[in-house]
């Protein structure tokens, strides 16, 4: 076994341990249940390896701020510079899932800079070699993935970005959430919001058409001939297997919420009665 078959059989071992209660370094903890399908196909290849994905996700931020340093000619003079995480910055909201978007500022905190990135699919490959990078880069440039590329070690990022950033107040000196915008037009943004996600479904559904017909199929039965009516129930059969795998996701994602719910309620219980 060659150094890609040990690091992907590895990565598969991680992932079939990966669940809610079992979170990987990512910041969200989990794989989002739209790639799950996608990421099937790609590690049914024997050449290609893949963990690192994102479907799209919405997500609210309140920056932190820092200090420049100080100017020699202005020596008292401190300036102050938009911070991340770091600097005090951190995530009021996320969500990658579109049905739980609706009304999301009732959710949070609203001292906030508001950013939507309800399209910015990100997938990071693994391949075996050079020309299984070149024919996945290729593909998914043919799909419109134009920010793509093939990094170190035949690592193909496979990236499309359609992005609104939409900044509706801020914090003041006072520490004092200033909002900028009506609720009616948060509405408005989160319905353009919802539109990008559905956009991010069916780009994804043509990427994997593609990689299945020009990378997978193509490499793994271009010795075996398949008639049309061969194809079409082999993709019945695949397809009904990835929706019952999407139902199977968001079912245990149901399952852990309750359980989630009847704990924190049986806490509550305990301390009221304490």
């Amino acid at each position: 076994m060659d150094s890609f078959d040990r690091q992907k059989n590895y990565l598969l071992k991680e992932i079939g341990l990966n669940s809610e209660t079992n979170p990987d370094a990512s910041p969200k903890g989990t794989i989002d249940t739209l790639c799950i399908p996608l990421i099937k196909l790609i590690n049914s290849h024997k050449d290609m390896v893949t963990t690192s994905t994102c479907s799209g996700r919405l997500s609210v931020f309140l920056e932190g701020e820092k200090l420049a340093e100080k100017n020699q000619k202005f020596s008292e003079e401190r300036p102050i510079k938009i911070g991340a995480k770091g600097d005090g910055g951190h995530w009021l909201f996320v969500s990658h899932d579109k049905d739980e978007i609706n009304e999301w500022w009732r959710k949070c905190d609203l001292s906030f800079n508001y950013e939507c990135e309800s399209l910015d699919e990100d997938y990071d490959t693994k391949t075996r070699d050079f020309k299984s990078a070149s024919r996945l880069y290729s593909t998914a440039m043919g799909c419109g993935f134009r920010e793509s590329g093939i990094g170190a070690n035949n690592n193909v990022a496979i990236r499309i970005s359609i992005r609104l950033d939409v900044p509706i107040g801020f914090l003041n000196n006072k520490n004092e959430v200033v909002c900028i915008v009506s609720e009616s037009y948060l509405k408005m943004v989160t319905k353009l919001a919802h539109d990008r996600f559905l956009e991010n479904e069916r780009k994804m559904e043509q990427l994997y058409e593609r990689i299945d017909q020009e990378v997978i199929h193509f490499v793994e039965n271009s010795s075996v001939s398949e008639t049309k009516e061969e194809r079409r129930q082999r993709k019945i059969k695949e397809g009904m297997a990835i929706r019952d795998e999407v139902r199977k996701q968001k079912e245990e994602k149901r399952r852990l919420k309750l359980l989630q719910l009847e704990n924190e309620a049986a806490t509550y219980s305990l301390k009221l009665q304490g």
